[in-house]
């Protein structure tokens, strides 16, 4: 069988799950769509502001308009937010203060967030007294309750906190479901603080955000889903809005909060890019199942499990060695629409604890929305790609990289 006709058997295996995307896709289209049309969104919240920002009607529009798609009281949404990690960094020095602790139920976060919680000498959050504990996810990746309900026992904390995204972990992102039944579990617990989500590659991957499940308050980054491929830059924080006016009093300063932020460039493709983002989420799903399927049918371990729709746009594919790992990465830049021709290597990443080979031959850099691979040297020989705008660029990186892996 060569490699078209395995691809062609691999769509036809998954045409419910894709049929399914699609279904998940019109859903968060026409819940956007209200929120534009109910926002009364106009050309004039497209110009560009400078100075203070005073007044700015399209960063106020911009997050009315998050907010109301995501279920939420208020959001934040600016370009002066860097990434996902500076997104919840913002997040958690506004809720948090000296001598509090948060809870954290979903294992040791992400690598680049370790350092903002434990590292001394760098303005962390230890070095300003705020203490984080971990609950261990039990040995099916899954949320330990029992764990979870004797850790509130001990003390007041006042966040708990939750990655849906499986980082670079052997397990399943979380559900908006499991996630909804962790924010019940909680409260029935007795806690009465911010319950936050660290949202990032789950919007719109499914129907309901967690703001809409039991969460206080969700972060992300706009390079990622939301921004639909077009934002160039940017973060968000949406929730209740006693949170995300703290937070927003971090993001600026205490007297001015949210009041203030311009952009010189206007807010046209942060619109549009959120617009677009309910298909161009279902376009990575239908890539990261068909990628997925390929790769298992050549004996390669991958989560989550091609049965079910993934949670988000994330795929863990295990190799047996790092030079199948090298390939895989080299594979999916060679078949970039930039930088196609450079040849990735494995380098010390600023806030990862190895060297982390990255591909990332994307219109924005270092966008995860777009079709991308990264991996930590280091066994299990474990590769993560997300992303990918068009199914059709999918589907025919998954020929380069089948052929790459022959």
């Amino acid at each position: 069988m060569n490699l078209e006709e395995r691809i062609l058997r691999a769509e036809q295996e998954l045409e419910p799950c894709f049929s399914e995307i699609d279904r998940i896709a019109l859903f968060n289209s026409e819940k956007v769509l209200s929120a534009f049309r109910e926002e009364r969104i106009a050309v004039r919240h497209f110009a560009p502001s400078s100075g203070y920002g005073y007044g700015d009607e399209g960063r106020e529009a911009l997050g009315k308009v998050f907010a109301r798609a995501f279920g939420s009281e208020k959001a934040i949404v600016s370009p002066s937010i860097l990434s996902g990690t500076h997104a919840i960094t913002c997040a958690l020095f506004g809720i948090l203060r000296p001598e509090e602790d948060m809870l954290i139920i979903s294992g040791t976060p992400y690598d680049t967030l370790r350092n903002v919680i434990w590292e001394t000498g760098n303005g962390s959050l230890q070095d300003f007294k705020i203490g984080a504990d971990v609950v261990p996810l039990d040995p099916n990746g899954k949320i330990d309750f029992n764990a979870v309900q004797a850790a509130l026992a001990l003390k007041p904390y006042r966040v708990v906190y939750l990655q849906r995204s499986r980082g670079y972990e052997l397990r399943d992102s979380f559900t908006t479901d499991e996630i909804g039944k962790a924010c019940d579990f909680v409260r029935n617990c007795g806690f009465g603080g911010c319950i936050f989500v660290d949202n990032c590659y789950g919007e719109f991957a499914e129907r309901y955000e967690p703001t809409q499940a039991g969460a206080d308050l969700i972060a992300g980054s706009l390079i990622k889903n939301p921004g639909g491929g077009l934002a160039p830059t940017g973060g968000y924080i949406a929730g209740k809005e006693t949170y995300v006016n703290a937070v927003a009093n971090r993001l600026t300063a205490p007297s001015v909060g949210a009041e203030i932020g311009s952009y010189a460039y206007g807010y046209q493709s942060y619109f549009q890019g959120f617009f677009l983002a309910p298909h161009t989420v279902a376009q990575a799903l239908k890539g990261s199942l068909l990628i997925g399927k390929c790769l298992e049918d050549m004996g390669y371990e991958n989560f989550p499990k091609l049965d079910r729709i993934p949670a988000d746009i994330t795929r863990a594919v295990r190799f047996h060695t790092e030079r199948e790992l090298v390939d895989f990465i080299v594979s999916v830049q060679e078949c970039s629409p930039v930088d196609s021709f450079v040849r990735p290597e494995a380098w010390d990443m600023p806030g990862y604890e190895n060297k982390v080979i990255m591909a990332a031959g994307t219109f924005v850099g270092g966008a995860t929305g777009e079709l991308s691979a990264d991996a930590p040297i280091r066994e299990p020989y474990t590769a993560y790609f997300q992303g990918g705008l068009t199914y059709e660029h999918c589907r025919i990186a998954c020929k380069r990289i089948l052929q790459k892996l022959n």
